[in-house]
């Protein structure tokens, strides 16, 4: 079954940025997704890095109106399953396998896989995959790598994701290929931890003003 584009498109249109957060108590969770609503940033990415990760998604699903709440960080299909049922509306892997993509096939929650190499956006192509993450998107050479994927790769359109800064966000933004970035710029581990929910909602309001190409 080939991705549902409209549903992730959803997600990755709904403002320039998706935050990706590392978060370590699931009571944080909900005034952090909701700093993030408020200052214009409605996708939420919850990275399954952390043992409670899946209640901080839950919560976030539970109780935040306006938030597009997902995971990051799913390897397998135990894990988009597991994803799914704590209320995640998409999905978002690193990489791609053919067992994760199987498991996408089995749920309507959208998946965002990854990529790095042109090799691997063709065989996501081939999959049925056009919107895909770009993956570590600074260390796999950038904006300028990007860039020269959009005209022999037309039909992927990407969000990357990692290292990409504020400063640099607007470089991948203004691609043809690009329709958001992905950060922790915004909330990261300390700040989440430190309750400083003001800021958050500032950093999140400076995203959303971010231009797309």
């Amino acid at each position: 079954m080939p991705q549902n584009v409209q549903k992730i498109e959803d997600v990755m249109c709904a403002a320039p940025v998706i935050p990706v957060l590392v978060v370590e108590d699931p009571a944080k969770a909900v005034p952090m997704a909701e700093a993030l609503v408020r200052g214009g940033l409605p996708a939420i990415e919850i990275t399954l890095r952390t043992p409670k990760a899946l209640e901080a998604i839950k919560a976030v699903a539970d109780n935040v109106k306006g938030a597009i709440v997902g995971a990051g960080t799913v390897l397998d299909g135990s894990q988009y399953s597991a994803a799914v049922q704590a209320g995640s509306q998409f999905i978002v892997s690193p990489g791609a396998t053919k067992t994760l993509l199987d498991a996408a096939e089995t749920h309507s929650v959208p998946l965002l896989p990854g990529a790095a190499t042109a090799s691997e956006v063709m065989f996501l192509l081939e999959s049925g995959y056009s919107r895909l993450k770009f993956f570590p998107a600074e260390q796999a050479g950038g904006a300028a790598y990007l860039k020269s994927l959009s005209s022999p790769l037309a039909a992927a359109k990407f969000c990357p994701t990692g290292g990409v800064s504020l400063d640099k966000a607007p470089t991948y933004l203004a691609l043809p290929n690009v329709l958001c970035v992905g950060g922790s710029w915004i909330a990261d581990a300390k700040v989440i931890a430190s309750e400083d929910w003001a800021g958050i909602e500032e950093r999140a309001r400076a995203a959303s003003q971010l231009a797309t190409s």
